[in-house]
Parts: structure tokens; sequence; C-alpha cells
């Protein structure tokens, strides 16, 4: 017997009822192209009150704001994410070719424009790893060392107050680009684009773009000098000379390195197996950073040993300058690239955390406020930025509510600029070099993906290994084009069979 209540009676029209029914408007049809158009360009308080909160969202959440639910949360969330902001800001920075100083403006400005114009709550951006080498790939390439070799007393030497004031200007370019690429794609809702870049590809290439970073990280470790490569095989050619240059390994820088990764490694540890126990984890990368320099100043390091340092951080803020859009033709396929991976990397994340927490983000609104962080942040001498899985869990984990959290990590930042930066001008870098490879661990677990894509799909394996492959030989930005086009050839053919 079927219930009659599953029944619903609908009226039956023929051609003469469709036409009364038509008549007496009982049917809702389009207005004119012309009525629309108008409609359009009609303004009025709430559609202007409701475009601008689209744009500027943090007019949406801020005047309703509760300093009783939110405001520990934010406050205890930013003071521990600005404690990674510090070492990884100086850290990532030597990735990108330039001095470390930039990497703590980077960790500032975007930041503050995130908070603006995002819609995820709980994501932390700023500097990267994967992205910083992708930055250093294009300084080295356009301001290699020859260009600024000098004749001296002591014979050839790199004028590096020139290559550095090159390489700032390349970056600061790049970032503009960038961000003039990621807000036109935003206007003009190309958000999908993410869609069609499966997960094997953007793992296999951040997973490759690992390797490459850790590469760069090792005549850090072994304390050896180099020439930084740059293009296809670049990292084959780093790893040869590094081999090669292994009798002159410098014992101290090493034995530094080494008593740094096992602190690193051990602490955080600790922090995984006590994370529920935990109210805040061990900030160990900011307080490694702080005993080391310590040590270094009181202990000599530098006069006995000649341990390779940080150098000169000047505090304060420079003055803002229009980056130099000479360098566009030469920088628009990195720019692009960037452009693609920052943001894939952000919205992988932004939605990770918003499914976790039961809100949505858009797209296509996160496409510009990375835009945006990008491109204004050019103009105050930053260097390409992306949100940081690592903060990101950190800043999730300690009560973040809010982006007034990136407010708070801001604050602690600036005052590092203004007032404390100078005084870890005696850090060595193989402490930076160590939290580097550190913070790898993540991507490096993603090796896993191929035993993983070989019980369940094969093809998604071959796209994964390929990308790699061509990411490891050909280098960031040439192997992503080559990664992206057999990813779609591989679409292609799948669909036609």
């Amino acid at each position: 017997m079927v219930d009659k209540d599953y029944f619903v009676e609908r009226e039956v029209l023929d051609e003469l009822r469709l036409n009364e029914v038509a008549q007496e408007g009982k049917w809702i049809t389009k207005p004119p192209v012309r009525e629309r158009v108008k409609n359009f360009f009609r303004c009025s308080v709430p559609r202007l009150k409701r475009i601008v909160g689209s744009w500027v969202p943090i007019l949406g959440w801020l005047p309703q704001y509760s300093l009783r639910e939110n405001a520990f949360g934010d406050l205890f969330s930013g003071l521990s994410v600005a404690s990674l902001h510090l070492p990884q800001g100086m850290a990532y920075a030597p990735l990108a070719a330039l001095p470390a100083v930039y990497g703590l403006y980077t960790s500032f400005f975007p930041v503050l424009i995130y908070t603006i114009f995002c819609t995820s709550r709980h994501i932390s951006i700023g500097t990267f790893s994967v992205v910083s080498m992708m930055v250093g790939s294009v300084t080295v390439r356009l301001a290699p060392d020859q260009n600024f070799l000098v004749n001296g007393t002591n014979g050839t030497t790199v004028n590096s107050a020139a290559r550095d004031s090159a390489r700032v200007q390349i970056a600061c370019s790049l970032a503009l680009l960038t961000g003039i690429f990621q807000i036109l794609l935003g206007i003009v809702r190309f958000g999908f684009v993410v869609t069609y870049l499966s997960q094997p590809l953007i793992r296999a290439y951040t997973t490759a773009s690992a390797c490459q970073v850790a590469s760069s990280q090792l005549k850090y470790l072994f304390g050896v000098s180099i020439a930084r490569y740059s293009g296809p095989l670049s990292l084959i050619y780093t790893v040869v000379d590094v081999c090669r240059m292994l009798p002159k390994t410098r014992v101290v820088e090493l034995v530094v390195v080494l008593i740094a990764l096992a602190v690193l490694i051990g602490t955080k540890s600790i922090n995984n197996h006590f994370k529920d126990k935990m109210i805040v984890p061990i900030p160990i990368e900011l307080i490694l950073v702080i005993l080391a320099t310590v040590i270094t100043h009181y202990a000599g390091l530098i006069d006995k040993y000649g341990v390779t340092v940080v150098g000169a951080i000047p505090s304060g803020f420079r003055a803002p300058v229009i980056p130099d859009a000479s360098y566009f033709p030469s920088i628009a396929g990195d720019a692009f690239s960037l452009a693609i991976v920052s943001y894939t990397i952000n919205i992988a994340l932004a939605k990770t955390f918003a499914l976790k927490h039961g809100y949505k983000v858009d797209n296509n609104q996160e496409m510009i406020a990375v835009g945006l962080s990008n491109g204004i942040g050019s103009f105050f001498f930053c260097f390409n930025v992306s949100s940081s899985l690592a903060r990101s869990l950190v800043q999730d984990s300690t009560g973040c509510k809010t982006q007034v959290t990136g407010v708070v990590s801001s604050i602690v930042m600036m005052i590092v600029i203004l007032k404390i930066g100078s005084l870890f001008q005696e850090l060595p870098v193989a402490v930076l070099a160590a939290i580097v490879l550190v913070n790898l661990t993540l991507l490096f677990m993603q090796f896993t993906d191929v035993y993983t894509l070989w019980k369940t799909n094969k093809i998604d394996m071959v796209v994964w290994l390929v990308t790699f492959a061509c990411t490891i030989l050909l280098n960031l930005d040439i192997g992503l084009a080559a990664a992206v086009g057999f990813s779609l050839f591989v679409y292609i053919i799948r669909s036609q069979l």
C-alpha cells in the first residue's frame, strides 16, 4: 500500500492555460537586458554595505567581535604564532637569497593585510619554505654572484651589498606581479582552478620542493662555501659541489647543526606526544634562537672558530618604495607559477580548518586576499608569502578564534623589528639551517604517498612520480609547467577512455 502523502497534486496545463497563467503574472520571467543592466549599476545603502562587506570581510565580523569569548584565545594564539614567525622569518629569507631582516618584514606587513581581506579564521600567512625557495631561484638567476665580482687587495670578491640590493628589488617586483596576477584571477572568479590541480600533483610538487630546499641547506650543514645554482639540474650540481667540498667541512658548524637538530627533533617529539596535556607547545625554535645567539656571543665562536652568523639586522622600517616594473617581462612566468602555487597551498589549508570548525571560505576572496598581501607587501620590501602548515597548526591548537590572532602576532613582530631584531645579528646561520630542515619533516612524510597510490590508483602514482622527477630535474618553475602539462594529458586520456 502506497502512502498517499508521497503524492503532490499538480495542475496540468494546456496551451490555453499556459497563456492565462503567464498573463496573471504567476510565473516569474527574466526582466529585459536593459533593466538588468540598470539594476546592476543601481546603488543603495544595503547593496553598498553588502558589496563592501564581501570585499573587506573584516568589516563584517569585527563589529560583532566578542571580547569575552574570543580575546584570550586570540591573544594567546597570537603570541604563540609570533614565537614561530621570528625564527622562521629569519630562516626562510636566505632561501629567497635575501638578508634575514626581509624575512622579518615579510612576517609583519602581509599578515596585517591578510587579516583585513581574508575569509579564513585559522591559517597563518607569512614566509613559507617552498615559496621562498621559488623566489630564491628567480633572484639568483637574475642577479648571480658573477655579476657583482670586484677586484680587491685580497683578490676577487663579491660585492655583497650591491648584490643584495639587486636581489631585493627583484624579489619585490616578483611579489608585486604575483599579487597582480592573483587579484585579477580572483576578480574574474578563477578560484575554481584549484579543482583541476590534482592532489598527487600538488603533494609531489611540494615534496620535490622540500628536496630542493634541503639541498640548499647542505652548505650550512657542513660549513662549506659553494655557488648557488638555478635552472635545470641545479639540485644535482649543488649536491655534487657539497660532496666535493666535504674535506673542508667546518667541524664547529657541523656540531652546532647536529646539536640544534637533536634539540629541535627531541622537543617537537615531546610536543607531539603530550599535545593533549600541554596548554601550549614548547616554543623551541624561539628558545633555540635566543640560546644560540647568547652562547655564540659569550663563547666567542665568531672570533675563535669563524662561525658564520646572520650579520647586521637594521632596526626600524624602511620607507616604502615602488618596485621596479622593468623586471616584469623576465619574471612573468615565475610570478604566475608562484601565484598558483601559493594560492593552492593557502586554499587547501583554509578549507581544511574551515571544515574542522564548521564555516566556509570564499575561494576567490582568498585569492584576492593573498594577492593583496603580496602586492601591498612588495612596497614595504616583502617577498612572496603563503600559509604555513606548522604555524597554522600551532595557531589552531592554542585557541585561535578569529584573525585577531594575526594582529597580535604582527604587533609582536613590530616590536621585534623596531627594538629587538638587532640583538640576533650573532645568530649562527647553521641554527637557521637546522630550523629549516626540521620544518620540512611534514613534507618529506609525503613520500609515503607512492606506496598508498600504488595500492589504490596507479595512474595517480605515475602523475606523482612524473611531477616529482620533473621538479627535481628541471627546477621549480619549469618542473611545475611540465607536471601540469603531463597531468592535463593524463586527464584527457582518461576522459577519452
